[in-house]
């Protein structure tokens, strides 16, 4: 067996896929504009995400969520950059860039909805 998606119900699923695949190089996979609009989004051979919005059950209150609870991480060769570059894309900065005890270069944001998003380059790759 494999993880296939994790789904959040949020309150804007296009407007967060689409900043996600023009970001941080995910693709749709399969959408919808139903009563429950849905977008399925992925990274190149990996898991996919599920942004639905269901009026009929509570949304995360993405802003209030703590980044040690929940966040989404992302690989990058360089975090910093990477970083810089999706607060211009209208992230915003949790913490400086931060070098683990293992050697990890991580560095935390929210995206424009307030979801924790890691960026983090490994010392040893675990994928």
């Amino acid at each position: 067996m494999r993880i296939e998606h994790l789904a959040l119900n949020v309150a804007d699923p296009a407007g967060m896929a689409d900043w996600y695949c023009r970001n941080l190089g995910l693709k749709i996979a399969r959408s919808g504009d139903g009563e429950i609009p849905v977008r399925f989004i992925r990274c190149d051979g990996g898991m996919m995400l599920e942004f639905y919005r269901n009026n009929q059950t509570e949304k995360f209150d993405l802003p209030a969520v703590a980044p040690a609870a929940l966040h989404l991480a992302f690989e990058a060769d360089d975090v910093a950059g990477k970083a810089a570059a999706i607060v211009k894309a209208g992230a915003a900065m949790q913490s400086d860039v931060q070098t683990t005890a293992d050697g990890d270069i991580v560095a935390m944001l929210r995206d424009p909805w307030g979801l924790p998003v890691q960026i983090v380059r490994r010392a040893k790759p675990m994928l």
